[in-house]
């Protein structure tokens, strides 16, 4: 298995207030659906943060996301470990397979890759 970023995701009410800020630091917006705004490094695409209001399809708010190369494998070895699942595998309409895990902290985990 191959980790391609990890991506911490900062609550807000209002994600889009938080552009001009991270621009200051030298991020640009690479991504926004409204609930969510990502800016990241223009010449390191993987130095990323997230800033959501909260999930579009899942009840509870994941503090990280990890993008692998291979979800369902690692669901698997989630899965098999006991470990609490917050949210099934699926494919999601934006274009991402996911779910979500509990750490032992009890951190929502977001683990996903792109179809």
């Amino acid at each position: 298995m191959t980790v391609r970023r990890v991506v911490p995701n900062l609550h807000s009410e209002n994600p889009e207030r938080h552009g001009e800020f991270y621009g200051l630091l030298g991020l640009e917006e690479v991504m926004n659906h409204g609930w969510i705004m990502t800016p990241a490094s223009p010449s390191n695409p993987t130095a990323q943060v997230s800033v959501m209001t909260g999930d579009k399809t899942v009840p509870a708010h994941p503090d990280i996301s990890v993008e692998v190369d291979d979800v369902d494998a690692v669901y698997e070895a989630v899965r098999e470990s006991g470990a609490e699942i917050v949210h099934p595998l699926r494919d999601e309409e934006w274009g991402v397979r996911r779910f979500f895990v509990r750490d032992p902290d009890g951190r929502v985990v977001n683990v996903l890759s792109h179809r």
